[in-house]
């Protein structure tokens, strides 16, 4: 009984600070058309996920034919192999892994390979692969 107890306890906090992200306030420059405004295609804020906390937006460009993925004005709780995701659903199965998180704090992008189907990939999400532990979302719409 014990060790059921410490192996669930190690489970719930195992994507703890623990080698995560850096915690450099990352400042990257959004992508802007060419009258100085947003061509964000869709948005989102961020929500909490169960295993972390996620504040600011997630908006996906589209420049020079390429859609970005920013993370912007973001605070995360730190964890291991926390990784930026666009997802199909909440807990993801079926999602494109844009690669490790950058930074938990400020602004950052991410490329999105190809030319997803944005009707059915829509959640951005952070999310700790070692462990498969959501840390927050953001529905895009």
């Amino acid at each position: 009984m014990f060790f059921l107890l410490l192996s669930i306890g190690f489970l719930v906090t195992s994507c703890t600070k623990q080698n995560g992200a850096p915690e450099t306030t990352l400042n990257e420059m959004l992508p802007t058309d060419n009258n100085a405004g947003s061509n964000a295609k869709y948005s989102g804020g961020f929500n909490n996920g169960p295993f972390g906390t996620v504040t600011g937006n997630a908006r996906v460009y589209l420049k020079d034919g390429k859609y970005i993925l920013a993370l912007e004005g973001v605070a995360i709780s730190n964890g291991p192999d926390l990784h930026v995701y666009l997802s199909k659903e909440l807990q993801p199965l079926n999602f494109i892994d844009l690669g490790k998180l950058k930074s938990t704090n400020g602004t950052q992008l991410y490329d999105i390979p190809g030319n997803p189907d944005f009707a059915a990939y829509t959640y951005a999400l952070v999310h700790c692969q070692q462990y498969n532990h959501l840390f927050g979302s953001a529905a895009l719409k």
